[in-house]
């Protein structure tokens, strides 16, 4: 009886992963790569060969800006109770959620919207704003989700420069601002550059630009930077400021595989963006109680970020020690400039078993990692150490 029970659970939990996999992951060696169901894993669970067996076995997955700490027991174990009545919908468990935040962050219930993850949400807003030719205008440098969403739907993307320490120009963003614009999109701290924006310079760019055109302000990564509630945006709504600012599970509460994130904006414009979501439709039983459960966690929170900075700080110092000039990081990555083709060395790090993304950017070839832990970071070093041309 109690292998039948474990046997079940095994399957409910891969079951879970599949389904939350599939809905980010472009096929199925994306989603089973790198993660548990691998090999033996699989197999074990499955009672067959896993059908993702070829490629190199990734001892170091870094290219993805995932949190390896968690996410933590208070969350499993709410996982593993909810699972008994998830054959029920969970939209009570939803409002308390939201209630959660409401609280918390100060703003009315129905200033809230949920997701499964950031990036559905984030698609809906693409679809507000970039459809019938809306144009989105962001820093050339930035997180590219919203924007190829915004495309897809037939809208454009207008880009202003940078500054040349890979900051946001404020200045040269409101100048490009037109009849045309339909959303001016921020990402803080940003992605790739893990950079964070003057929050003063910030805000006031907000207040100003909001009275014309919404701001989206996506803080994927902002529990990450030092004391993140000062730097948020959220202020921004509750004076009631045209500022739409996107939050996520994926990063410090390690939710990535779980799926839960959230905007916080003005009551009509969460009205909007909600015709083009399933108000929080998408997010599992599993998930949300998952998420309630993590949410007042502060030891985790702290375990996760304190972790995070310890790896980032061994990582910065062999970077420095190498000498690389990174980027100074607020998140849980890193990025630096390299000398050799970015993705030939993204090829040659899997083939040792680590993985990293490539960018290219202002003419130069930049080598983004992820912060796992200290065992991950080593590796990273080590391997990079033996790639030729590196050092």
């Amino acid at each position: 009886m109690e292998q039948n029970v474990t046997t079940r659970r095994n399957l409910l939990k891969a079951s879970a992963i599949l389904a939350a996999g599939f809905s980010i992951a472009p096929n199925l060696s994306t989603l089973l790569k790198g993660n548990n169901l691998t090999d033996a894993g699989f197999a074990k669970t499955f009672g067959k060969k896993n059908p993702v067996g070829s490629g190199p076995k990734i001892k170091a997955k870094l290219n993805s800006n995932e949190n390896p700490f968690g996410p933590s027991k208070k969350v499993k174990q709410a996982i593993i109770e909810a699972i008994d009545d998830s054959y029920l919908y969970p939209r009570d468990a939803n409002k308390t959620f939201i209630k959660m935040i409401a609280d918390y962050e100060k703003v009315s219930e129905d200033s809230i919207l949920l997701g499964a993850g950031s990036s559905e949400l984030l698609m809906a807003t693409a679809l507000v704003y970039g459809q019938k030719g809306g144009t989105v205008l962001s820093g050339e440098i930035t997180y590219m989700s919203l924007i190829r969403n915004a495309l897809s739907f037939g809208g454009e993307w207008e880009k202003a420069p940078m500054l040349k320490d890979y900051q946001y120009d404020f200045g040269a963003i409101k100048s490009q601002i037109s009849d045309k614009t339909t959303l001016v999109y921020i990402t803080n701290p940003n992605n790739p550059t893990g950079m964070l924006a003057d929050t003063g310079a910030l805000k006031s760019f907000c207040e100003e630009v909001s009275k014309t055109k919404p701001v989206f302000v996506d803080e994927a990564y902002i529990d990450y930077a030092p004391n993140p509630k000062t730097l948020s945006m959220i202020d921004c709504v509750r004076k009631g400021q045209n500022v739409i600012v996107a939050r996520t599970f994926s990063k410090v509460q390690a939710f990535a595989g779980l799926r839960i994130g959230y905007l916080i904006a003005l009551p009509e414009t969460i009205k909007t963006i909600s015709k083009y979501t399933t108000v929080g439709g998408t997010i599992s039983a599993t998930s949300i109680f998952g998420a309630i459960a993590a949410y007042n966690d502060e030891v985790f929170y702290n375990f996760s970020v304190s972790k995070n900075n310890e790896s980032k700080a061994y990582l910065c110092k062999a970077l420095s020690d190498m000498k690389y000039d990174f980027l100074p990081s607020a998140t849980n990555f890193v990025i630096f400039p390299i000398k050799i083709n970015g993705k030939k060395l993204v090829e040659m790090m899997m083939e040792k078993g680590v993985a990293v993304r490539n960018f290219e950017f202002d003419g130069k070839q930049w080598c983004r990692v992820s912060i796992g832990t200290m065992e991950s970071m080593k590796l990273f070093v080590e391997t990079l150490k033996s790639i030729p041309g590196t050092i």
